[in-house]
């Protein structure tokens, strides 16, 4: 639609990245599209079993592990040859398995471990490590069947920089994110968002609504203001994760599970790997068995919003919503990656796919 029908002015890029508050952030972010990601399941095995973990649905727990440390050495090599720069570690539980994660760093230096934070990876696996919370103790306890799991997370990972808190919002922990929050912010630890995103099948009481939708919308503005040394996110991110839309419906999701094209991006370039190094292009996503309407996970966002960039170099406002959603993206994933002051300072409706 043209700008005469619309009344909006319609911009160059150069124009955009003409102001020289974007042009540095710009800048700064883009040294970093060489990034790209992989992810590996290292274990079937956890330590704590959680309602609605995505890894116990579909059929990718029943994957043989494989704990030959060759074969993950002859793997990753094969992974960096392909052009493979970034690996996320999952599984189940990767703390279990110490020994293939350093197998995996020591080939690809850059990337990620999620864990459940109850044991801590040694510090010579110099990757950023995103520890899941899923509320206050007395919920965790509820929930993932583990007592005192803030406590000793806070523990494990005192004083670590590699590690950042990721808060999941399901709608019976809403409130409890400013207890938890001003914890973190005490102990000195930063904490980003996460949305439970409902595993296919699962219908229980975690799957949000409407309505659980907007009170995170209006818990997660609040701390980001109240706490902006401890929160790394932006409004955009708040966009982005608490539509009532998807992040598929939203941005249309760049994963193969969901996107045809093979000769380009995520298409071309991300595998999955179950525990016996197998992969399968129609599952591969990076967090699978997720129902995609239901997805609005931070790790898909991570993907899949930041693929549009020229969908959000419509206008100045736009374009530094998506810098901002950029550079909290690099803050959560890049090890002594900061992340800047936000640029965007109000709610950016999302672009639509046309744009």
């Amino acid at each position: 639609m043209n700008s005469s029908v619309t009344g909006k002015k319609e911009y160059k890029f150069s124009e955009i990245i003409a102001d020289p508050v974007i042009k540095e952030r710009f800048e700064k972010v883009r040294k970093y599209f060489f990034l790209r990601e992989s992810t590996y399941d290292m274990t079937h095995r956890c330590n704590v079993r959680c309602e609605g973990c995505y890894y116990f649905a579909g059929e990718k727990q029943f994957a043989e592990e494989n704990l030959d440390e060759n074969s993950w050495q002859t793997l990753l090599e094969a992974e960096k040859e392909r052009g493979i720069t970034f690996v996320v570690l999952a599984g189940a539980e990767p703390s279990l398995v110490p020994q293939l994660c350093e197998v995996c760093y020591r080939t690809i230096p850059l990337g990620a471990i999620a864990t459940n934070g109850l044991i801590h990876i040694p510090l010579h696996i110099d990757y950023k490590i995103h520890i899941s919370v899923w509320g206050n103790d007395q919920t965790s306890l509820e929930i993932r069947k583990a007592k005192d799991m803030l406590a000793r997370q806070i523990v494990n990972y005192q004083d670590d920089p590699r590690a950042i808190f990721v808060y999941t919002f399901t709608p019976v922990n809403i409130d409890q994110a400013r207890e938890v929050t001003a914890l973190l912010a005490q102990n000195g630890h930063k904490i980003t968002f996460n949305m439970f995103s409902a595993p296919e099948g699962y219908q229980g009481h975690l799957r949000h609504d409407p309505d659980t939708l907007a009170r995170t919308r209006q818990t997660m503005t609040e701390l980001l203001l109240q706490y902006p040394e401890t929160v790394v996110y932006s409004h955009y991110n708040i966009v982005a994760h608490t539509d009532p839309k998807g992040l598929h419906a939203l941005y249309s999701c760049s994963y193969p599970r969901r996107n045809p094209l093979s000769d380009i991006g995520l298409g071309r370039s991300f595998r999955q790997y179950r525990t016996d190094l197998q992969w399968d292009r129609e599952a591969a996503c990076c967090v699978p068995d997720t129902d995609c309407d239901d997805c609005r996970h931070y790790a898909a966002g991570s993907a899949v919003v930041t693929a549009r960039m020229y969908r959000h170099a419509s206008d100045p406002e736009s374009f530094k919503a998506w810098l901002d959603y950029v550079d909290t993206y690099l803050a959560v994933w890049v090890k002594d990656y900061t992340k800047g002051q936000n640029l965007c300072d109000r709610f950016i409706a999302p672009p639509s796919a046309e744009a």
